[in-house]
């Protein structure tokens, strides 16, 4: 079976995190795949090309399609001729559907893929808005529309997208890869010149609104007159004090108790460096950082928005978006258990990826849906 997986782009991003894991996780052993980035290669094309699956690039710019892009999509539509054409976010999705109408003399069967959750269509940019109106419209012509979370599927499905194809299929995580470990945390705090016996609140996210930088900065800065043990680590792209959504939150007595590394690619390492983890976001779908913070042991502070609620379960806290004081209240109720209630708690969160959201699981859901949908 020929697969081709058409996504935006390949920067560092949830979507593109999970297509990875779906290939890494056997899939593209079990299935012969592509991918296609509709702009270009990012940071996750030569990890993915790494495992044998040959990677393809349309270099467009803001999503603006020409009619020389066609005409290469059209070119290697033709050349590949998929089986199945996987779309990954909305811009990948249209992609998906006009390339399956390109191919001569054969019509691949058109996936979808949303992860995204729609609370509010004016909380988006306008280009964004537009794009989501088209997906509407031609969600009827998708086979299958898969959400990674079941808030994301009904908040799409009451805005008017088809709702015959839906399928939830959550995110996985390899928890082979991802596992508890004191030494490399404690080496990530040296290298960041933090002192090993200090509490470290951490927070990953690339800077968007919708992460909410500026609640959790406010329940930090809260927190730390209570608690002079306490430093935070903040990693992400474009994360910034300086940034004019961001300036002024952070007192200048405190920012030596602040460590801000930016975009990293030892992202778990410095996961393993914190004792609480924090996600702050006023909207997400399935947040990848909660389920990898918990396959790492780390006790997590989330924001009720998405399925992060069932993602945490009963290890650890649940808080309303938008709200650094209740932030706060909880994450210095985290703070106040002690080391070993805290380790007992991450240990926890990890058996619950384990069972409920191993990366198998989801790449053998996937392959199951691709082989239905084929054979039908």
């Amino acid at each position: 079976m020929n697969i081709l997986h058409i996504i935006t782009g390949l920067t560092t991003g949830g979507a593109e995190r999970a297509l990875y894991n779906l290939l890494s996780g056997s899939l593209a052993e079990s299935r012969s795949a592509a991918v296609l980035s509709l702009q270009d290669e990012g940071v996750y094309g030569p990890k993915i090309r790494s495992l044998g699956v040959p990677v393809y690039t349309l270099d467009m710019k803001r999503g603006i399609s020409t009619p020389t892009v066609i005409l290469r999509l059209r070119k290697l539509v033709t050349r590949l001729r998929p089986h199945l054409v996987q779309g990954w976010m909305y811009h990948g999705n249209i992609a998906a559907s006009i390339s399956a109408r390109l191919g001569a003399g054969f019509r691949p069967v058109v996936a979808w893929n949303i992860r995204h959750s729609l609370y509010s269509l004016a909380a988006e940019k306008p280009l964004t808005r537009q794009i989501i109106r088209v997906n509407r419209w031609a969600s009827v012509g998708a086979d299958v529309v898969i959400y990674n979370s079941s808030l994301s599927r009904k908040q799409h499905e009451a805005f008017g997208f088809a709702m015959n194809p839906g399928q939830v299929i959550p995110n996985g995580f390899d928890t082979v890869s991802l596992f508890p470990d004191y030494e490399r945390g404690q080496a990530a705090r040296l290298a960041l010149n933090m002192p090993l016996e200090a509490v470290v609140i951490g927070h990953v996210a690339r800077f968007h609104p919708m992460k909410d930088h500026a609640s959790f900065l406010r329940a930090v800065v809260d927190i730390m007159p209570k608690r002079p043990d306490v430093m935070c680590l903040l990693v992400g792209r474009d994360v910034d004090l300086q940034n004019p959504m961001l300036d002024r939150i952070v007192p200048p007595e405190l920012e030596s108790r602040f460590r801000i590394v930016g975009e990293r690619d030892d992202v778990q390492d410095l996961m393993l460096a914190m004792d609480v983890f924090c996600q702050s976001s006023w909207s997400e779908a399935f947040p990848n950082v909660l389920g990898e913070a918990m396959a790492l042991g780390v006790p997590c502070v989330a924001t009720d928005v998405g399925d992060s609620r069932c993602i945490v379960g009963d290890t650890g806290e649940v808080v309303p978006p938008s709200d650094s004081d209740a932030l706060a209240r909880q994450l210095l109720s985290m703070l106040g258990r002690s080391a070993e209630e805290r380790a007992s708690l991450g240990q926890a969160g990890r058996q619950r990826i384990e069972e409920r959201y191993a990366l198998p699981k989801m790449v053998k859901q996937y392959s199951d849906l691709y082989t239905k949908l084929v054979s039908e």
